[in-house]
């Protein structure tokens, strides 16, 4: 593998059903703002709507695509669920700086009124508050309009050089190991 790699995943293209309603949304719940909108056709070979949304100075963190000839059916709340459709993803993730901000905006979920499909619950085999499951972090889950799963999580472990976890404390988590060093 090259020395060369990425460090981050930097932006989704995620379909959705209504273009402005998902407008709304990510403007609401997590302050995006658009920075282009762009209808089917204008460019040759992109036969759909795009909708450019950032965060912070960035072009884009987000590309909503909608496809003005496909006839939407709504999504499964949860995927797993689904054992007749079609592969999907399971969620994507939103990191935030720390635990103050994070629960900021959990609070900002709550007072929209968005469902919390799961959490605020910490990933963790080895934390004394964690349910078990991976990746020594603290998250909540709530759905897009679409139903899409959105991820808001803060204090993602590290992984050391000798594949040990370095949890957000910067300690090292004895007894943790990564499967690829």
């Amino acid at each position: 593998m090259s020395a060369v790699t990425p460090s981050t995943l930097q932006h989704l293209a995620l379909e959705v059903s209504d273009t402005d309603t998902s407008i709304e949304f990510y403007r609401q719940f997590l302050g995006m703002k658009v920075t282009e909108r762009h209808k089917a056709g204008e460019v040759a070979g992109i036969p759909v709507d795009l909708t450019f949304m950032r965060l912070g100075r960035r072009h884009h963190d987000l590309v909503i695509m909608h496809n003005p000839n496909k006839t939407y059916k709504p999504r499964p709340k949860n995927p797993i669920d689904d054992t007749e459709g079609f592969p999907a993803f399971h969620h994507y993730a939103y990191e935030c700086p720390d635990r103050e901000n994070f629960l900021g905006v959990l609070g900002h979920a709550k007072d929209m009124g968005l469902e919390i499909v799961r959490g605020p619950v910490v990933h963790s085999p080895w934390d004394p508050r964690g349910d078990g499951s991976w990746g020594e972090n603290e998250s909540f889950y709530v759905l897009d309009p679409d139903n899409h799963r959105i991820e808001i999580f803060c204090n993602l472990a590290e992984v050391d050089d000798d594949g040990t976890f370095i949890n957000a404390a910067g300690e090292r988590i004895e007894g943790s190991k990564a499967e690829e060093i």
